[in-house]
């Protein structure tokens, strides 16, 4: 299969062009610094383009059989348009050239429905203050992002996980199409995910929550690390 991955260089982005390079497709890695690509291999095209410039997004959608966004910046109290922005031209280029499947990332608190099993401190306070004030630019624009995705005719699939983190490998993760217990999502797990769901497609115009059950890091350090651990740049999912 040919797949196109916009947000490339982002830390998800690499291990999805990394797991589909050796599962066998080609994929082509969108990035805005492709000198500054670290993932290589002979089933790996390297595409300089930025998702505001639709005709650079276009170019890179020409061709493919599939799509997934792993677009993602961190929180700022600046408004985000990256998502809505990005997908918008995504999906008018995925339309022009009769592209069909689209797996794309959002976050698990866009169900809208408090974590299952969760104690009451982290549902009443913490995750609402996450949710409303450190992110609250970046989930309204992963929302708007949803809505468009929605309102097109594509064989889509959002990924919603929880808190990302690094782990080196993966792992026997949980999913489903509601929200699921748990606070955490490895991105190893996540990019699986989003390249089983692109490939299989196993749930068309759904959204799929992804869980990761072992290994997995504090609460605090968690958000020290979402809210310190780099600056704005075309990709942190």
């Amino acid at each position: 299969m040919n797949i196109v991955v916009f947000g490339a260089n982002g830390p998800t982005g690499r291990l999805v062009v990394e797991q589909a390079s050796a599962a066998g497709h080609a994929v082509a890695a969108v990035t805005r610094q492709p000198e500054n690509f670290p993932v290589r291999g002979p089933r790996v095209r390297v595409v300089e383009a930025d998702v505001y410039d639709p005709d650079a997004v276009e170019r890179a959608v020409a061709g493919q059989d599939a799509v997934i966004s792993a677009l993602g910046v961190p929180y700022t109290r600046d408004r985000v348009s990256v998502y809505s922005t990005g997908i918008t031209h995504v999906t008018q280029a995925m339309t022009k050239h009769g592209v069909r499947r689209l797996a794309a990332v959002t976050s698990t608190v866009l169900f809208g429905t408090p974590a299952p099993g969760e104690r009451l401190l982290f549902r009443k306070v913490l995750e609402p203050a996450v949710v409303r004030f450190m992110g609250r630019t970046v989930y309204e624009d992963m929302r708007r992002m949803e809505e468009i995705v929605r309102a097109t005719d594509l064989d889509w699939t959002v990924v919603r996980p929880g808190g990302l983190f690094d782990a080196g490998a993966v792992s026997d993760y949980e999913i489903g199409v509601s929200r699921l217990p748990g606070r955490y999502t490895a991105r190893a797990d996540l990019a699986h995910a989003l390249l089983r769901q692109t490939v299989e497609g196993p749930h068309v115009h759904a959204y799929v929550d992804v869980r990761t059950t072992e290994g997995t890091p504090s609460f605090f350090d968690l958000i020290r690390k979402e809210a310190f651990g780099g600056k704005t740049g075309e990709a942190r999912r």
